[in-house]
């Protein structure tokens, strides 16, 4: 079982990129991050984003483990302490601004593909306004031209899970399904489709993972080959 990463990877990769000597690999490894992301906060080509976090102070790492990786660079750094993760039990469901601007998307997508979910439902699901979703549904939202129907659990506004369990009860509740007949028989069915559309959002979230990665690294090394240019010239 891997371990935990720490609670602010980058902040932490880039603490140790200045005061230890530890490797880029023990840091990427430590800190759940790409050797590339720790090469260019090394290069301060991205560490002036982020203050530094010192993972000695939280209690994830002490200064016996961090001289354990730097007397052997192949060494593994073990967390001391897991970090403790806040969850919010109350209030609207919390989007990351990096993800906000796919809501519209998200919604679009809901009301097209599941008309018996409700409005309160894809409030909750998604973390909106009744009065957005309504925009959306008659087309007066000011952004209308650009939005796309897109799954909001590719987005990542949601878990499958979640999503799932919404569709179900509103199916439910619509009349859609007749627990003591239609369950019964078109139950292999659904749970194909389910999985066959699983494997689909999958197969798309990862090649947008490896897309951003690629994306990345290319930044990275044409950032890296400018620097080494204006250094010789």
């Amino acid at each position: 079982m891997t371990q935990p990463t720490p609670l602010m990877p980058h902040a932490t990769a880039s603490w140790l990129v200045d005061n230890t000597a530890l490797s880029f690999e023990q840091i990427a490894e430590f800190c759940g991050l790409h050797i590339l992301e720790v090469q260019a906060m090394a290069d301060d080509l991205a560490s002036s984003k982020y203050t530094g976090r010192d993972p000695v102070r939280a209690g994830e790492l002490n200064m016996a483990e961090i001289e354990k990786g730097q007397a052997d660079p192949n060494y593994a750094l073990k967390m001391q302490k897991a970090p403790v993760t806040v969850s919010r039990t109350k209030g609207p469901r919390y989007t990351p601004v990096s993800k906000r601007q796919d809501k519209p998307d998200g919604i679009a997508w809901i009301l097209r593909a599941h008309p018996e979910i409700s409005d309160a439902q894809i409030g909750k699901l998604i973390g909106t306004t009744r009065n957005t979703i309504a925009a959306i549904r008659d087309r007066s939202h000011w952004n209308i031209a650009n939005i796309q129907p897109k799954d909001p659990v590719t987005l990542g506004l949601c878990s499958q899970r979640e999503l799932d369990a919404i569709v179900a009860k509103a199916a439910k509740k619509a009349g859609l399904v007749d627990e003591a007949g239609d369950d019964a028989r078109l139950g292999d069915d659904r749970e194909a489709l389910i999985e066959e559309l699983r494997a689909e959002r999958e197969a798309q979230a990862k090649a947008a993972t490896e897309a951003a990665q690629e994306a990345e690294a290319a930044a990275w090394l044409e950032a890296k080959r400018a620097a080494e240019a204006a250094d010789e010239g």
